[in-house]
């Protein structure tokens, strides 16, 4: 019988442990983006959910966290049917946002996917950024680590881009807070991948949330291949915008 925990260790980073379940494999039977961004997004949510910050506390506080960048690298994806530990923790903050790092491992410790993001304390009512050192609801971390992925930052994209792919926003794409949840923008990023690059071990996901999708919008999904920097640059874009932005490198 399985048993997965959910706990703080002594260092103060939040355990996450779960598997990799058929619905959340690829058909590589590799962990897919879409649930490496949820299960990312859930620990972080629980982390702060179990030190006394639920959605509702923080939203009676006159607060709501949303992610701004992410940044991962894939040492091995977890595979379909395997065990696994998200280990989470923030860091010390920058002016304007929130740092949050996250290390998933197999259950005898290897190291599996580092990652690192940054998130904004906005007003809930009109999403108004928010200093990180006026969020007052806990101590903020005093100390930064090394991390084996890339730095989270400003993405950078060719012109000549083309259409991949093009959908409208659903309302199976909207979480709790009637918004196209954080997560889906990776399935955006995986349903746009040309035939021949689903088969390619990626080694590191960087991507960048701009101006939300909204339910009815038309979202297109633009792309390049570099070849010799071995990267594909993606670009979501709605009739308001840019919704984000995405690099995958091999």
């Amino acid at each position: 019988m399985n048993e997965f925990k959910q706990f703080h260790d002594e260092s103060g980073k939040f355990n996450f442990q779960t598997m990799v379940y058929f619905c959340e494999a690829n058909d590589n039977k590799n962990l897919s983006l879409y649930d490496l961004l949820k299960i990312s997004s859930d620990a972080a949510v629980e982390d702060y959910n179990q030190r006394g910050m639920s959605r509702d506390a923080l939203s009676r506080n006159g607060y709501a966290i949303l992610v701004s960048r992410v940044s991962y690298r894939f040492h091995r994806l977890p595979r379909e049917n395997e065990k696994i530990v998200l280990k989470t923790w923030e860091e010390k903050p920058e002016p304007l946002q929130l740092v949050r790092a996250y290390e998933f491992e197999s259950m005898d410790g290897e190291k599996l996917v580092s990652g690192l993001s940054s998130w904004v304390v906005v007003n809930p009512e009109g999403h108004r950024i928010i200093q990180t050192k006026n969020f007052a609801m806990r101590k903020a971390p005093d100390f930064s680590t090394e991390h084996d992925c890339l730095k989270y930052g400003k993405i950078q994209h060719p012109d000549d881009m083309v259409l991949l792919d093009e959908r409208i926003i659903k309302y199976s794409d909207l979480d709790g807070n009637g918004h196209t949840n954080n997560a889906r923008y990776g399935a955006f990023v995986a349903d746009a991948l040309p035939k021949e690059l689903r088969r390619v071990a990626f080694t590191d996901f960087r991507l960048n949330y701009a101006k939300e999708a909204m339910l009815g919008e038309k979202l297109q999904v633009f792309g390049k291949l570099d070849e010799e920097a071995k990267k594909l640059s993606v670009v979501g874009r709605t009739e308001g915008g840019v919704s984000f932005e995405a690099e995958l490198f091999y």
